[in-house]
């Protein structure tokens, strides 16, 4: 598989890793509680759709981040799909992708519900998605470069 694909596999891992930490800052600091159970608007500023104080942003925040994650992650499983012939990428990308709205379900029942349950559901997928996406990146890392692409780096090497 390209270079390319591998690093998208390991951006979106990295990406996931980062906003479970920033949902658990979020859920630490009772963020989700500042919005007053309105999903997908927060209490704030002009219309409900800016931040008006430090928990508000950090909702605010995580969202966003969470947004700009799962557009990777549909990347991601996309390109695996399309490009990568080794079915094991292509399942760990799948269930990544499948787990995904179940994830963004349960975020938004964090801000509306805030039961112990609906924290350790929301943390429990982003998990799955989490280890999902590890696995694509390492598989992909594993997978045999394509024929034309190690001939030419064998080729490379010999003229050296």
């Amino acid at each position: 598989m390209s270079l390319r694909f591998r690093h998208l596999a390991a951006t979106a891992a990295g990406m996931t890793f980062v906003l479970i930490l920033l949902g658990v800052y979020t859920a630490a600091a009772g963020a989700g509680l500042s919005c007053g159970a309105r999903w997908p608007l927060c209490d704030g500023a002009v219309f409900g759709l800016f931040p008006a104080d430090w928990p508000s942003f950090i909702e605010w925040f995580h969202r966003l981040f969470a947004l700009l994650t799962g557009v990777v992650i549909l990347g991601t499983a996309s390109a695996a799909w399309r490009y990568h012939g080794d079915r094991r990428v292509r399942a760990a990308s799948a269930l990544a992708l499948v787990v995904l709205p179940i994830q963004m379900a349960l975020g938004a029942a964090t801000v509306t519900v805030y039961t112990a349950l609906v924290q350790v559901a929301h943390h429990a997928a982003a998990l799955v998605i989490f280890g999902a996406l590890v696995a694509t990146a390492v598989w992909a890392y594993d997978a045999p470069e394509p024929a034309e692409r190690v001939g030419t780096a064998a080729a490379a090497s010999a003229d050296d």
